[in-house]
């Protein structure tokens, strides 16, 4: 590690240490080294032309959703068989010993649950994949029950309860975003003088508009991340290295 490098970690701890509320805010790179695929990093989804459906497109079509649940169910399945790795860990040990007030993040593994974070501590922007939800009542279904179904009839019902469509519990593409965890987002934003960023490239809006909200009204920005961000010139500190090693180093675990 050079000299610079260790400032940079000293600095980053120093501000931990005089931060009486900070908010840690996460993107895909945190998750890269649990072996899930980025989104726009030199080997990310996008970079290799990835492609979504649009929600207005899935609604309209039950063939649409067919072929989205087979493809959860028999494609790749790297992010359930994914662990938390040391930056979660790390994240995980802040916000039990108080320092962090909650995690906002764009990240839809559960990683930040798995790693240790109480629930209600974790602000999820775009969902969760490990389970699904019925969009008109909200009853949650797990995935395991739903590959169960689709193995036997090659089809996910309409929801039991209420008839309504049944989908993994992400935001898609042209989805709206979760009102409640936008706001909530936006109340510890607000409240923190310390805003960390960890692995995310801020370019997506309107979650990528909490760490300038931050800066905004007053707090210090870290951004940690292996690729540039648009915020990078108005950050306090950036920091081009790895998220495991550097939080590991900076909460002082091993």
């Amino acid at each position: 590690m050079s000299g610079t490098d260790q400032d940079e970690l000293e600095l980053f701890r120093q501000m931990l240490e005089q931060s009486a509320r900070a908010v840690v805010f996460t993107g895909a790179g945190i998750s890269t080294e649990s072996g899930i695929p980025d989104f726009r990093g030199p080997q990310g989804l996008w970079t290799k032309g990835g492609k979504s459906t649009n929600f207005d497109e899935w609604l309209a079509s039950d063939e649409v959703r067919q072929r989205a649940w087979a493809r959860r169910f028999t494609g790749d399945r790297v992010m359930e068989g994914a662990e938390p790795n040391k930056g979660h860990l790390a994240v995980a040990k802040l916000v039990v010993d108080g320092k962090v007030s909650a995690i906002i993040t764009q990240n839809i593994d559960n990683l930040h649950q798995d790693s240790g974070v109480p629930a209600e501590k974790v602000i999820e922007l775009h969902g969760n994949s490990s389970y699904a939800k019925c969009l008109t009542c909200q009853t949650r279904y797990e995935m395991a029950d739903l590959e169960e179904q689709f193995k036997r009839i090659a089809h996910i019902d309409p929801c039991s309860r209420c008839g309504g469509i049944v989908k993994t519990a992400t935001i898609s593409f042209g989805q709206a975003m979760p009102l409640d965890e936008m706001e909530r987002a936006q109340e510890h934003t607000l409240a923190c003088d310390l805003f960390i960023v960890l692995g995310s490239s801020l370019v997506v809006y309107p979650a990528a508009g909490f760490p300038e909200l931050a800066k905004r009204t007053g707090a210090k920005l870290v951004i940690v991340n292996d690729q540039e961000t648009p915020l990078d010139p108005v950050a306090d500190l950036v920091i081009n290295r790895k998220i495991g090693p550097t939080m590991s180093f900076v909460v002082g675990i091993n």
